[in-house]
């Protein structure tokens, strides 16, 4: 068994199904740690080495200091080496930085406009779990109660939200009728 944050990851699960214990991770953002970690997709948690269980766990603890992955590039489905020689893949290399630090001279608002069409966010960064993402929720509903919505109404008085059926749905338009008449 692993604790991380306080959760209990069963050993025998894969991680990518055992990160979803954590409240407020499901599958696709599951899968998406796990690829920034680089842990195979059928990788078990007993698998995971004490390096990985802690860059994990300091990983959730918080997201937004954490350091974003390197970016490589990748090659596509038709890329075929070159058969350079190493001078000339140095010769091209110098004009590419010299290149790079032309567009460095640039003015700041250029250069921003350009880095924002290359670089794409890091979805992982906002992650909120467990208490911050409950305390989240509460503070949703509880302005909802505050402005006296529909929603709000009905979370006050537990019953279903979402056009969930209750028991006896005459009784309940009886209670919120009252409600209303009183509010």
């Amino acid at each position: 068994m692993v604790y991380v944050l306080g959760v209990n990851l069963p050993d025998r699960h894969l991680i990518k199904f055992a990160l979803t214990q954590f409240y407020g991770i499901g599958h696709a953002t599951s899968e998406r740690i796990c690829a920034r970690f680089q842990m195979h997709r059928t990788a078990r948690v007993r698998d995971l080495s004490p390096l990985q269980v802690t860059a994990l766990a300091s990983f959730l603890s918080a997201p937004k200091d954490s350091l974003s992955p390197p970016r490589y590039p990748t090659a596509p489905p038709d890329f075929v080496p070159a058969t350079k020689t190493h001078q000339e893949l140095a010769a091209e290399f110098r004009a590419a930085r010299t290149l790079r630090e032309e567009e460095n001279k640039k003015p700041e608002f250029m250069l921003r406009r350009r880095r924002d069409e290359r670089i794409l966010p890091d979805l992982l960064k906002e992650l909120k779990i467990e208490s911050e993402l409950r305390q989240e929720m509460r503070d949703n509903i509880a302005h909802q109660k505050m402005i006296g919505s529909y929603v709000g109404r009905r979370h006050a008085m537990h019953l279903p939200v979402r056009g969930q059926n209750t028991q006896n749905n005459a009784r309940t338009a009886r209670k919120l009728n009252k409600v209303a008449r009183y509010a």
